[in-house]
């Protein structure tokens, strides 16, 4: 599929995603967001994909906000709307995909961009990376999931000062927090990202989406996560994955799992 504002690539079983508004510092606009999740929904569909890595074209933004020019005149329906409509599209659907999905963070990620980065399922930060929800500053508050992924990854108290704030924080001070898993330099971003990537595709992805799924309920209301996993546990029983790995271990070789 052509898009205008991503470019998509696939190659070892890895899908990569770049968002390519160099000239807007890799901003969202409703057409980006569109675009994004119909590469995220294809690339999830695709049974040769068993990670997917996403990231911004060029050397200074992974994402460096929304495009506020789309919104500036919005009312309060308009405004909650683009909230709703953008969180359903995009960031609970990467959050909520089967297939693992990693940030590679490859610069300015502010705004809607922390929010895309934190939806991805981990984050690995290249060294010049900054991040930040400068939203405060613009009289609004994070819209697309900020308010409540920041304080699951590097808790309520750091969240609010970020938020408050509106400052940024630098990649080492992110890794410090837990809001990204690795720094490494611009030039090895990739690279890294590909190499954790190849070890998650030497195991079950039926397991993993299942991990994925099970991990996920712990964070939303009501909803019990160990009942979740107890369940789901079961479930891995009647995988042909279950089968393939538990009689490769046995037989001492390594697993050829089938995805089923």
């Amino acid at each position: 599929m052509n898009y205008e504002n991503i470019l998509t690539s696939f190659q070892n079983g890895i899908t990569t995603i770049t968002i390519n508004r160099p000239n807007k510092l890799n901003a969202l606009n409703k057409a980006t967001i569109n675009e994004l999740h119909d590469a995220f929904k294809s690339a999830d569909a695709d049974k040769n994909t068993k990670v997917i890595i996403v990231t911004g074209s060029g050397e200074k933004a992974f994402v460096a906000g929304a495009d506020i020019s789309e919104f500036a005149d919005f009312n309060e329906a308009e405004g909650e709307e683009l909230a709703r409509k953008g969180q359903a599209l995009l960031f609970d659907f990467v959050e909520n995909l089967s297939t693992p999905v990693i940030a590679a963070v490859n610069g300015f990620a502010l705004g809607g961009g922390l929010e895309l980065a934190m939806a991805c399922h981990f984050r690995v930060a290249s060294d010049n990376a900054k991040m930040g929800l400068p939203e405060t500053s613009l009289g609004l508050i994070p819209g697309y999931g900020g308010t409540q992924r920041l304080p699951q990854l590097v808790g309520k108290g750091r969240a609010m000062e970020i938020i408050m704030t509106a400052g940024m924080i630098d990649a080492n001070k992110a890794l410090s927090f837990g809001l990204v898993n690795h720094v490494t330099t611009r030039e090895d971003l990739l690279t890294l990202c590909e190499s954790i990537a190849g070890k998650i595709t030497r195991n079950s992805s039926v397991a993993i989406g299942t991990a994925i799924k099970a991990i996920n309920a712990h964070y939303k209301a009501g909803v019990n996560g160990f009942e979740v996993e107890i369940e789901a546990f079961g479930d891995s029983f009647g995988t042909e994955d279950f089968v393939e790995g538990t009689s490769a271990f046995l037989e001492k070789r390594r697993a050829e799992f089938p995805g089923e």
